[in-house]
């Protein structure tokens, strides 16, 4: 991504700094944050009933927390299960704010793993297991606030809203029955602040390094391409063979470019890094972000995977499969095309091109249904919020927004209207970063300052003034 291509040169921005005292958790509280991080990653919810274990041990964790039982409610969505909690402010300060993470976990195989995968182990200054990092420690550090602050008498001047989705690593029903069954449950919350968005990344020595604050996330959608034909015996060939039609239709793909495009995250993140990064790269950022969709900006840009893939949608061929038997002309053949679309076109417009590219012989069909939406507004609020809360925990970090070129549960909440942002609290070295595979870990001091992150984005947004 754009944020860690541009990551090194922008380094010399940034000064480190410890924690403010007066915004680090008590020892209690470290306290009861670890508890519940152990309890929460001792849990496989790599299964939807497993998701639903966890949803009602954290109700009854809010529960007796002090959460009246109206507000803590379960979700059922098919064999998983979401959990909303509501934080009833005095109204004051507007609509609902509404805090996400998930609950649900990518399988892990105990054979491949050092340490048991669902014991959380504190070693080296890290916090081990799966989960620790995608998106346990987000989701701990959101429950933990809230009893917290229930503990401590806070009255917030909106009502804050969590939601933790049960399938948000497969199909993300949750959130949809959420959203198209039980939206009343938001109460018309005006924004989202997800934890499983956004994040600092640190050097290879353990200095803070930049922070990306997601504001947009490309749609994901996957295509079947398909040609098909009689078939016939092998030694009779024949012109119209189905795998060289899909041959030559993917070779049409590989050599066709969307459009560039742009909004205003991206222009942003350009402008922020430009200068930091100098050399040709950084003259063509400078130049995007004062001219979008500047050619000569473009081309240089291009030539960077992961700067081009901010500036248009991507179409790739992922799987390939064809014909039936070795001595038999192939009578189908199929590839899957995989499109990361950019924010706010249309997954059937795109559809739309690759049958244009593809030509049509080739039958082309969506793998699974799949939503679209627009990049949140850069609203004044949130990224002053945000920069208060990262600047609590380091003073004078750059703090810019970014477009995900993935996905999270943040799309369908987009797609509805509601903007969100994601602003999750782990600060980590590339290095480290292993959500989804062997040995998954978060730093323990990154884990608490979390705590503070949270905090103080609460009280900007919703504290008493």
């Amino acid at each position: 991504m754009l944020l860690r291509t541009c990551a090194t040169a922008l380094a010399a921005l940034f000064i480190s700094a410890s924690v403010a005292t007066a915004q680090a958790p008590s020892e209690a509280q470290r306290t009861q944050a670890r508890e519940l991080y152990a309890s929460v990653v001792a849990v496989d919810t790599s299964t939807g009933p497993q998701n639903v274990a966890l949803a009602n041990m954290l109700a009854a964790r809010f529960r007796a927390g002090g959460f009246a039982a109206e507000d803590v409610t379960i979700v059922p969505a098919g064999e998983t299960a979401g959990l909303v909690v509501r934080y009833r402010g005095n109204g004051a300060g507007g609509r609902p704010i509404l805090f996400l993470a998930h609950m649900d976990v990518v399988p892990a195989l105990r054979s491949d793993w050092e340490r048991e995968p669902f014991t959380l182990v504190e070693e080296n200054g890290f916090f081990y297991g799966r989960g620790s990092y995608d998106n346990k420690a987000g989701l701990t550090q959101l429950a933990s606030l809230f009893l917290t602050l229930r503990a401590e008498g806070f009255t917030p001047t909106r009502d804050l809203i969590i939601w933790f989705s049960g399938d948000e690593e497969t199909t993300g029903v949750s959130t949809q029955t959420l959203l198209t069954q039980h939206r009343a449950l938001l109460h018309d919350a005006e924004f989202a602040l997800n934890s499983d968005g956004g994040g600092g990344l640190l050097t290879e020595t353990g200095a803070p390094l930049s922070y990306a604050l997601q504001t947009a996330e490309k749609t994901y959608a996957s295509f079947t391409l398909t040609a098909r034909n009689p078939g016939g015996h092998s030694s009779v060939p024949r012109a119209d063979n189905a795998i060289y039609e899909l041959g030559d239709a993917l070779s049409r793909l590989r050599a066709f470019q969307f459009p560039t495009m742009w909004n205003d995250t991206t222009l942003l993140a350009f402008r922020n890094a430009a200068n930091a990064t100098g050399g040709p790269e950084g003259a063509a950022m400078r130049r995007f972000a004062d001219n979008p969709g500047d050619r000569r900006a473009a081309r240089t840009l291009a030539a960077n995977p992961a700067i081009s893939n901010m500036m248009r949608t991507t179409c790739v061929a992922t799987m390939l499969s064809g014909g039936h038997a070795e001595n038999a002309l192939p009578q189908s053949a199929t590839a899957t095309v995989n499109c990361r679309i950019f924010p706010g076109v249309a997954v059937s417009d795109v559809q739309g091109e690759l049958q244009r590219i593809a030509g049509p012989g080739i039958e082309i069909a969506l793998t699974a249904p799949s939503n679209s939406s627009d990049a949140s507004p850069l609203r004044d609020d949130v990224m002053n919020a945000v920069t208060r809360a990262v600047h609590t925990i380091y003073p004078g970090i750059v703090v810019t927004p970014y477009m995900s070129a993935g996905a999270t549960d943040g799309l369908f909440f987009r797609a509805q209207g509601i903007p969100t942002y994601g602003v999750g609290a782990v600060f980590i070295k590339d290095s480290d970063d292993f959500a989804h595979g062997l040995n998954e870990r978060v730093p323990v001091e990154t884990f608490y300052s979390g705590l503070t992150h949270w905090r103080v984005l609460v009280n900007e947004l919703a504290g008493p003034r």
